[in-house]
């Protein structure tokens, strides 16, 4: 079974966070992003709500009316879509310049695949600075989860908001799961919780061994996959719809090095690598980019487009090798990159389309 290392990234409380920004007034209040409550009459939902909100049982979907009987004092602000928009595109822009394929699913939360970072410490360090980046660019928060797939980094990331990590290895994943309770899992709603409640099931441990026709009586056809999740046995990735638009390998060090063999004989392997992941799929890639990261996550990045799309590993060096020598100027390196973007995938049908002279880069 293929072990994935799957982030999940999730803004916390997003339109009240960028309000409160925008606003410093609203620091440490009760804000509720929603339609107007009216005095309590109003119709519609909260859209999200601060922590502090939170303190009095409000909550996302919540009716208005509700939530302005339960917190009158609170702030209540309309909210502004195009201006959280915005936000959401650069915070994603970010994330993608830090790791690179990113499956997006909705205005404030991504998942990454992080696998070929190889270890979770690797990861970690990736997430890190993908927070500590979007706290210094726009000055918010987000909570992180690190899992072997994308449900179980839902659940880590909602353990320890606001601006929370939580890792969880595949070796870690079933102590992870076997207290948590049953509704931690998303798609199970209070109705479904309460069906299992009566059924005498609290946890996810008791889901993992309550006897599946039990499961198959509430949930039907989607106890089987509910039992999977429980017995830690799911190991979905991202979902990006359509094909691939780049793959990437990256190497962090142990510890800082400026000795250029061994930054050189790292960028070799993740060259082969690549080389041998572009003819399996038979694509080719129209450009190449390195990444090197620095002490102090000082990042920089440089990439090159050939006027042929390629999968030639002379040319391929030649690109990277060129990149390097361009950028690295002897600091210590902390984490290096490489990156084929722009692929191309060959018609099936039309075979004459890729048969072209591979360039030379000048």
């Amino acid at each position: 079974m293929e072990e994935f290392i799957i982030v999940h990234l999730d803004m916390d409380s997003f339109y009240a966070s960028v309000e409160i920004r925008n606003n410093p007034n609203l620091a440490g209040l009760p804000v509720v992003i929603g339609a107007d409550p009216m005095l309590g009459k109003g119709r519609g939902v909260v859209s999200t709500c601060s922590y502090e909100a939170r303190a009095y049982g409000l909550h996302s979907g919540m009716p208005i009316s509700r939530a302005y009987q339960l917190c009158p004092q609170a702030v209540f602000i309309p909210p502004s879509m195009d201006i959280y928009a915005q936000v959401s595109a650069r915070i994603m822009s970010i994330v993608q310049n830090i790791a690179g394929e990113i499956e997006q699913v909705s205005i404030d939360e991504a998942y990454l695949d992080l696998t070929s970072c190889v270890t979770y410490e690797q990861a970690a360090h990736v997430a890190t600075t993908i927070k500590q980046a979007i706290r210094q660019q726009e000055g918010l928060t987000c909570s992180v989860g690190i899992a072997p797939s994308r449900i179980y980094a839902k659940m880590a990331s909602e353990l320890h908001k606001p601006d929370g990590m939580t890792i969880v290895s595949p070796a870690d994943l079933l102590p992870f799961l076997i207290h948590l309770p049953a509704g931690a899992i998303p798609g199970i709603g209070k109705k479904s919780e309460l069906a299992l409640t009566d059924a005498g099931i609290h946890t996810i441990g008791d889901i993992a061994t309550t006897n599946i026709q039990v499961l198959q009586d509430i949930f039907g056809s989607h106890a089987v996959r509910l039992y999977q999740i429980a017995r830690g046995l799911d190991r979905e990735g991202l979902r990006n719809s359509g094909k691939r638009k780049s793959i990437s390998r990256e190497h962090t060090f142990l510890e800082d090095t400026s000795d250029p063999d061994t930054i050189l004989c790292s960028m070799q392997t993740m060259i082969y690598s690549l080389q041998g992941e572009l003819e399996e799929r038979n694509i080719y890639s129209r450009t190449i980019g390195i990444r090197i990261r620095y002490p102090g996550f000082i990042t920089r990045t440089k990439s090159v487009t050939f006027m042929q799309p390629t999968r030639d590993i002379r040319i391929i060096e030649k690109a990277v090798y060129g990149l390097f020598t361009d950028m690295w100027d002897t600091k210590p390196v902390r984490l290096i990159g490489v990156r084929c973007f722009g692929l191309v995938y060959p018609d099936p049908v039309q075979r004459t389309l890729f048969d072209f002279k591979q360039s030379e880069i000048s």
